[in-house]
């Protein structure tokens, strides 16, 4: 998606931003005046408990033609068929290795992106503020006089077939494949497509999405800070009879009438703000002698739990990059992990599958359940030359990872149509190769 909007760069920065149109919309020296410029009202929007250490308070301060109050009640909103909750629950639990093949788009009715929402996997509990939802939207119309926000937590998207135009209270963004964007607790939004698009979403209920650290690898590498986009204030005075406030809440959704639209903030401050990202400016590290480093080089964001170094959910890339490692079986090991993986393709193929998962799919590999290479992808990297080469060319594979035990949602393996039962038969024709008479 071409886009001409403008952004602020950063990541984490106390930022300012006023609409053009109305210059000097932001107090000098307060956040809440008596009177604000334009006859404005002030509103401040918390991203953390006023008394959290300052490096990791969240609040920004918005300057609205209407303050968010002024809206009628809210009353469940009742969809033809809703398949978003946090029921994972009430399903079965199931250790086994899992893969979903692409998710279908609607080809017939307008399905907007509110309507089009489908939860995958999770686990936690909204209500405690701990835990993880995995959902894709299967949408092909915009959303017209109606947004959303999310009582719940943060929304990291995905998009993996068409691009997104998001209307959020604190600008526009155009976010398209390859591109992933966070768009925070509270905040309101509306998403516009230009056809049948379909995507990822990871949403974390506690804290918020930080950088990694880095470590040995030192001040530069991986995502940039300076590669996050926030967009700028862009305000619309705007009054509609109906307009359409959807609140996602304790996992169910809720809808209240008023009678503007929300997406009247002239200026705002502060480092509570959505965000995009694109992955291509990822700066990847990797092995460079023998063996296979671990995914976790590959981080983009993570949200980290209250143990050091380990996290409620990180959000890993797998892009193109050079494998030169010697004397080195270089696809990803073979592997038991202390930890639940989410995969999903937004475009190519994945080193590690020869066919099967495929973009628009995914899968999910739950706590201690072993995965790795298929067959085909041992044979021919256990024999073939170790020579320089540039892998997962014209591939974007990504994963969430979490330290929770996901659990899938009843639509998702008994309601999507998508589960592919004969997963596991890719791993059937590994053969034993033990020769005790030859050390190699």
């Amino acid at each position: 998606m071409a886009s001409e909007l403008s952004y602020l760069t950063g990541f984490g920065n106390e930022f300012t931003s006023e609409d053009p149109r109305c210059p000097g919309a932001l107090p000098v020296g307060q956040n809440n005046p008596q009177k604000c410029p334009y006859g404005l009202y002030a509103e401040q929007l918390s991203g953390s408990a006023f008394t959290c250490p300052r490096e990791t308070n969240q609040r920004s301060w918005l300057y609205r033609i209407r303050p968010s109050v002024l809206h009628k009640p809210f009353k469940r909103l009742l969809l033809s068929h809703n398949n978003l909750g946090h029921d994972w629950k009430d399903n079965e639990p199931n250790p086994n290795q899992m893969r979903w093949n692409p998710f279908d788009i609607p080809e017939s009715g307008n399905v907007d992106f509110v309507e089009g929402l489908h939860t995958i996997a999770g686990a936690g509990d909204a209500t405690t503020r701990n835990g993880i939802a995995i959902h894709v939207y299967l949408c092909n119309s915009s959303m017209v006089n109606r947004c959303i926000y999310n009582s719940d937590g943060d929304f990291l998207f995905v998009p993996q077939q068409g691009g997104l135009s998001i209307t959020t209270e604190f600008g526009k963004m155009d976010v398209s494949p390859n591109e992933i964007c966070v768009i925070q607790s509270g905040i309101k939004f509306s998403v516009e497509v230009a056809g049948p698009s379909r995507g990822y979403l990871l949403e974390i209920f506690d804290g918020h999405f930080t950088l990694p650290n880095l470590g040995p690898i030192g001040a530069n590498g991986l995502a940039n800070p300076r590669d996050f986009e926030t967009p700028v204030a862009c305000f619309e005075d705007r009054d509609e009879t109906d307009y359409a406030v959807v609140c996602k809440y304790q996992g169910q959704l809720f809808t209240a009438q008023q009678g503007h639209s929300p997406f009247d903030v002239v200026g705002w401050h502060g480092n509570y703000a959505p965000y995009k990202y694109n992955l291509a400016k990822f700066m990847v590290i990797n092995c460079v002698a023998y063996d296979h480093a671990d995914p976790s080089i590959f981080t983009v964001l993570t949200c980290q739990s209250s143990k050091p170094g380990v996290a409620i959910a990180d959000f890993v890339i797998f892009p193109p990059r050079w494998s030169v490692q010697e004397h080195t079986f270089r696809p990803p090991y073979y592997h038991r992990n202390c930890m639940s993986e989410f995969m999903g393709l937004v475009y190519g193929g994945y080193e590690a599958k020869h066919g099967g998962f495929m973009p628009g799919g995914a899968s999910l590999h739950s706590m201690m359940t072993p995965h790795g290479p298929d067959a085909v992808c041992f044979e021919k990297a256990s024999s073939g030359a170790l020579l320089p080469e540039k892998v997962a060319v014209g591939s974007m594979a990504f994963m969430f990872e979490s330290s929770l035990s996901l659990r899938a949602t009843r639509w998702a393996v008994h309601e999507s149509g998508k589960v592919d039962y004969d997963y596991h038969d890719c791993w059937q024709s590994l053969r034993k190769h033990f020769d005790p008479d030859a050390r190699q």
